[in-house]
């Protein structure tokens, strides 16, 4: 058999176009690995036998080849790396190395392949920064805005106890899930925002546009107004009057909370209160549970010290009230302490958690143990998210559907009273 540099020359070659004639395009493919292992990703060439023959180079045998279905693509803002590219680029690159490719090969083919120009740029620089002699994990942390500290502790340890591949296929699971759970989180808290927002822009057009054409019809009329319309109406002056003033109001708001969340003392008060507010601060504190435990497993998993594991998921919780917990059980472990003890001690984690945690540490299966936690938690916050948005959504759809009938009413009530007259 030929060697993976001789058998990836052809494919290489075959990539370029030739102008007038070919046209490269993208493939959706799955193959088998040595082990029987399906492996399944993406793919740019020209045709399917050329993607073919790259799979074989690979080390991998091709069970399906498609073209990849059309889908709309919005440019990236800024010129960022996706996270899809991310993953994707990490599970070529951990299929490329259990095939036995070298890391410099692995890292040309992929930036060869690279749809986005910014993930091109930065693997050509990851590549050329490891054939000058840096390890990959060294390369990987001069782009922290495309490899963050996760990735790259996972690397190095990866790389330090020669089982690369192996931690890559794990990061690529923790990112997955951390991402789907952090996407619900959001979408929960931004529904009840949106609608909020859209339903008070319906009632300030409502009052400087439509509401001033009433209040002409009802001048002409020469009679009283019942007390809710003119309520309505002295509303709807004040906002055509002073609407600067509460664009100001608004813009002051946002500027407030973007220095409650810029300024360390009043975020970490700020987290605090969120983490008590029902139902929201359940959910966030399910949320840091799961995305805390899952991280923290995958690092002891990974072989890397329980302190630089708790340093790093302290600096990647998100919330300041939980990133201080986490320091604390850091500190106390540091004195000789087990981490379930100290963490039973910060009052921000389920006595629950503890307690597994606590059966793992003994049993020594802490990062198995974690694991568990994780997905126990994620269904947990699948549960308060149902929950919450069955709660909010009838009450926003009263309060909004009840302040605009009762401006509907009330400009009507003139109209019902002269109609009571005349009869």
């Amino acid at each position: 058999m030929a060697s993976p540099s001789t058998s990836l020359q052809p494919a290489q070659q075959s990539r370029v176009p030739v102008k007038g004639k070919t046209k490269s395009t993208f493939w959706v493919w799955e193959a088998t690995d040595r082990e029987g292992k399906v492996k399944t990703g993406e793919m740019e060439s020209i045709d399917e036998a050329t993607v073919e023959s790259r799979l074989l180079a690979m080390g991998l045998n091709p069970t399906s080849i498609k073209k990849k279905p059309f889908e709309l693509k919005l440019p990236s803002i800024g010129g960022g790396v996706p996270q899809r590219d991310l993953l994707n680029f990490t599970r070529m690159f951990a299929t490329m190395l259990d095939a036995g490719l070298p890391i410099v090969q692995c890292l040309d083919l992929l930036a060869a392949q690279q749809d986005n120009a910014e993930m091109k740029r930065v693997l050509t620089a990851v590549k050329n920064k490891v054939e000058s002699g840096s390890t990959f994990a060294e390369a990987l942390r001069e782009h922290p805005k495309v490899f963050d500290t996760l990735y790259t502790s996972l690397v190095d340890a990866g790389e330090v106890a020669g089982i690369l591949d192996n931690i890559l296929n794990r990061l690529i699971v923790t990112i997955e899930k951390s991402a789907a759970i952090k996407k619900k989180v959001k979408s929960a808290l931004a529904y009840p925002a949106m609608v909020i927002v859209a339903g008070i822009g319906i009632v300030i057009v409502l009052l400087i546009f439509v509401i001033p054409m009433f209040e002409k019809m009802f001048a002409d009329m020469g009679s009283g107004l019942p007390a809710p319309t003119q309520m309505i109406i002295n509303a709807s002056r004040w906002m055509q009057n002073y609407w600067p003033y509460v664009l100001l109001t608004i813009f002051s708001i946002v500027a407030f909370f973007s220095f409650i969340l810029s300024n360390k003392t009043t975020r970490k008060k700020f987290d605090t209160i969120v983490l008590t507010v029902p139902l929201f601060g359940d959910l966030i504190c399910k949320q840091s549970v799961a995305s805390f435990t899952r991280t923290l497993g995958t690092m002891v998993s990974a072989g890397v010290p329980i302190l630089d594991s708790l340093d790093l998921v302290a600096r990647t919780a998100g919330n300041m009230r939980i990133e201080e917990a986490i320091y604390y059980v850091r500190e106390k472990i540091s004195e000789g302490s087990r981490i379930a003890e100290p963490l039973s001690e910060t009052k921000i984690f389920p006595e629950l958690v503890t307690q597994m945690i606590n059966v793992g540490e003994q049993a020594g299966a802490l990062d198995q143990m974690l694991g568990k936690i994780a997905d126990f938690y994620d269904e947990e916050v699948d549960v308060t998210i149902g929950t919450l948005l069955s709660m909010m959504e009838p009450a926003i759809m009263v309060v909004l559907g009840g302040g605009c009938g009762f401006m509907l009413i009330s400009m009507y009530l003139p109209i019902f009273s002269m109609a009571g007259g005349i009869s």
